[in-house]
């Protein structure tokens, strides 16, 4: 086949799958130029015709529209160009499609009353928002919170490194979990409690890793109510005093607390703003967002150590 070979509409048809119809409609659009006419008029078409019409047909399927189409054939726009910056729409599209799945899957499993489809459109308004939108409702949260407050930079650097990373195929309980966060920074109380929180730690010395310290108390206080718990210690028992007080020790050298009612009184106002369940709950929305290890809960060791110390409070002031 030479490249004087000249094709009518019909037999481009037959050559490539396309319809007559379909044909005329590229040529009358511009995408095929006929290369002349017959002498009886009809519309002749050359080589390059059945190789605009091939890669017509794949850009088409790829959702390209004819405008974009026609531009590439007449190379007013490169290829690449357009290739690249559809395939990146269709990264967003698959996402949303991604998380509207797992909405739906998240749904079915609810009763459906008027209630839940309320909340359906709210997780899915939640859901469907961009990862920087998602990042954004939780720093301006964060900035409102701690608002003309004299906070440890720490404790807010903290807050601001571990934002929510809804992933791009989430599972019902990543979204589920998403939409409790996003109406936990709403919380009034939760936001107060985060504010007594920032105002606590502010208070206490500087120059020092708060959260690796915080961590390391935790796990002593963690360790040894394990061990009291284990060994039947009620934090109202006798047997538990030298416990909590070995307890408080750790708490005063860490934070330079010498006088003990006031050490007493400090940690259980203290411990009680911790052991808040928002801020727990919180951690944990945002580990199964984020699809990080649970960390285990110490609701229980702050309440010991909490009714240990409130008990040693009650008996002082008695004293």
């Amino acid at each position: 086949m030479d490249s004087d070979t000249l094709f009518s509409i019909g037999e481009l048809s037959r050559r490539t799958g396309l319809t007559v119809k379909t044909i005329r409609f590229y040529s009358d659009q511009g995408i095929v130029p006929p290369t002349r006419r017959s002498p009886a008029g009809y519309r002749l078409y050359g080589l390059d015709a059945l190789a605009r019409l091939e890669l017509t047909r794949t850009l088409r399927d790829l959702g390209l529209d004819l405008t974009t189409v026609r531009k590439i054939l007449n190379r007013e726009i490169s290829m690449a160009e357009v290739t690249e910056a559809h395939a990146d729409a269709l990264d967003v599209q698959i996402r949303t499609l991604r998380i509207r799945r797992a909405v739906l899957r998240a749904v079915a499993r609810r009763v459906p009353t008027t209630m839940e489809m309320h909340l359906m459109h709210r997780i899915h308004r939640l859901a469907t928002l961009s990862q920087a939108q998602q990042r954004r409702r939780v720093s301006d949260f964060i900035d409102d919170t701690f608002e003309g407050l004299d906070t440890n930079p720490e404790f807010v650097t903290l807050m601001r490194s571990a934002m929510p990373e809804l992933p791009d195929d989430p599972t019902p309980e990543q979204v589920e979990a998403w939409v409790e966060l996003a109406g936990l920074c709403e919380d009034a109380d939760f936001r107060h409690t985060l504010r007594r929180t920032a105002e606590e730690q502010a208070r206490e010395p500087s120059g020092q890793d708060i959260h690796a310290l915080h961590a390391a108390l935790n796990q002593a206080m963690g360790e040894r109510i394990d061990e009291a718990v284990s060994a039947g210690l009620l934090p109202t028992s006798a047997r538990g005093k030298p416990l909590a007080d070995s307890l408080g020790s750790l708490y005063a050298h860490a934070f330079s607390r010498g006088d003990e009612s006031d050490l007493r009184r400090w940690l259980v106002a203290r411990l009680q703003t911790t052991a808040d369940p928002h801020a727990e709950r919180y951690w944990q929305l945002l580990a199964t967002i984020n699809g990080w290890p649970a960390s285990p809960t110490l609701a229980p060791v702050y309440s010991w150590f909490i009714t240990a110390f409130s008990k040693g409070e009650a008996e002082s002031m008695k004293g």
